[in-house]
C-alpha cells in the first residue's frame, strides 16, 4: 500500500497541509486540488488511488466532482464534509462514494479510513476507459479517439496504442512498456512501425507523439 496516490481535494490550505503531512507519513504521495475543477484536471492526468474529496469546494462542489468521476470510474472516494446532515451522506454514498468523514476529524482517522477503503477496493478499481491529455482523447470501451474534437480514422489496436501514451502523457515509455502494456509479442522494430503508422493517423496531433532517441516515445503533456 505505502507508495500509493492520493489526491487531496480540500480548499483550506491548512487542512490540506496536515492531510498531506500525516498521508506522506504514513507512505503515500500525494496530490492536491483546491477547487472541483482542478480536482478533476488532477484526477484525469494523475490518476490516483484514491480520492479525498471535500464536499465544500469553489467552482465545482464536491458531489458534481463525485458524479463526474463514477461516469467514468471507480477510483475509491473517501468523501470529507463539514455538513452533518444525514441528506448529504446518503446522496453522498448513493452516487458513488466509498466512505466518508465528517469534520473536524482525527488526521489519524483520516489516514486509517484510507488505508481500509484501499483494502477493499485492492483488485476492483479499474483504470478509467476515457482519457484525454490536451486535444487528444481516448474512449477505450468505444475504441474510439479524437483530436481536437475531430475523430481520428483508427483501427482497434491503433486505438489501444494510443490509449496507453495519452493515460501516461508525459512519461516515455520504453518500447518493451508498450509491448507489454498491449500485451503483445513483438521485436523494437515492430513497435516503430506501429507508432509510425499511428503517427500517420493523428492528423495535427502528430506531433504530440514524440521519440525518445535511444528510449522509446512520449506523448507530450498539454501545456
Amino acid at each position: 500500500m505505502p507508495g500509493e496516490l492520493v489526491l487531496v481535494v480540500e480548499d483550506e490550505p491548512q487542512i490540506a497541509d496536515t492531510l498531506e503531512r500525516y498521508l506522506r507519513a504514513s507512505g503515500f504521495r500525494t496530490e492536491r486540488a483546491g477547487d472541483g475543477e482542478r480536482a478533476l484536471e488532477l484526477w484525469r492526468r494523475a490518476r490516483p488511488d484514491l480520492i479525498l474529496l471535500d464536499l465544500m469546494l469553489p467552482k465545482l462542489d464536491g458531489l458534481e466532482v463525485l458524479k463526474r468521476i463514477r461516469q467514468e470510474d471507480k477510483t475509491p472516494i473517501l468523501i470529507l464534509t463539514a455538513k452533518a446532515e444525514e441528506v448529504d451522506r446518503l446522496l453522498g454514498l448513493e452516487l458513488g462514494a466509498d466512505d466518508y468523514v465528517v469534520k473536524p476529524f482525527s488526521p489519524r482517522e483520516v489516514v486509517a479510513r484510507v488505508k481500509a477503503v484501499l483494502r477493499r477496493a485492492q483488485g476492483l478499481v479499474r483504470p478509467p476507459s476515457h482519457v484525454q491529455a490536451g486535444p487528444l482523447e481516448v474512449d477505450l470501451e468505444a475504441l474510439r479517439a479524437r483530436c481536437h474534437g475531430q475523430e481520428l480514422a483508427l483501427t482497434p489496436f491503433q486505438v489501444r496504442l494510443l490509449y496507453h501514451f495519452v493515460a501516461q502523457a508525459g512519461k516515455a515509455l520504453t518500447r518493451e512498456e508498450v509491448l507489454e502494456a498491449l500485451g503483445t509479442e513483438a521485436d523494437a522494430r515492430t513497435v516503430d512501425a506501429h507508432v509510425k503508422n499511428l503517427r500517420a493517423r493523428l492528423g495535427p496531433c502528430a506531433e504530440l507523439l514524440e521519440t525518445v532517441r535511444g528510449y522509446g516515445y512520449r506523448l507530450k503533456e498539454a501545456p
